[in-house]
């Protein structure tokens, strides 16, 4: 079943090979360009998971990841962090901002979109634990 995934990238030609691994793989793309845009897409548009550059235009990605996740109508999103930062220091921070994946640039696309899959699947049986749990309250 596809998906509604929002990438968030502000380099074009990544964007645009990013959005054409998740069309190719059968996902609706909406996209942003920076931090503010981000956030205003995924309140609007409660996606299925985001795809979060860090660094980026007007709000960086960490800052976008720990709103979405200090709010409960969209903390279950989950967000794959893509970026060139490879220090463990940035690969910590990103995780410890609630973030459920981190990958670098450049990125093998197999590989991707696999862990896209693979993100989409837990939030799904997440969303279902919920609802069981939510049913026997």
């Amino acid at each position: 079943m596809a998906k509604r995934i929002l990438v968030v990238e502000d380099e074009p030609r990544i964007l645009a090979i990013v959005q054409e691994r998740l069309e190719v793989s059968g996902h609706e793309v909406i996209t942003a360009t920076d931090g503010v845009q981000a956030l205003e897409v995924a309140r609007r548009e409660k996606p299925d998971l985001i795809v979060l550059d860090l660094m980026l235009p007007r709000k960086d990605g960490y800052d976008v990841c720990v709103e979405l996740k200090n709010d409960p109508v969209y903390s279950p999103i989950p967000i794959l962090m893509l970026t060139s930062k490879s220090q463990d220091k940035e690969i910590n921070k990103g995780l410890a901002c609630g973030a459920e994946g981190y990958m670098l640039k450049p990125f093998d696309s197999k590989a991707f979109v696999a862990r896209v899959a693979q993100l989409l699947e837990r939030a799904e049986a997440d969303r279902l634990q919920r609802k069981v749990r939510e049913g026997e309250a």
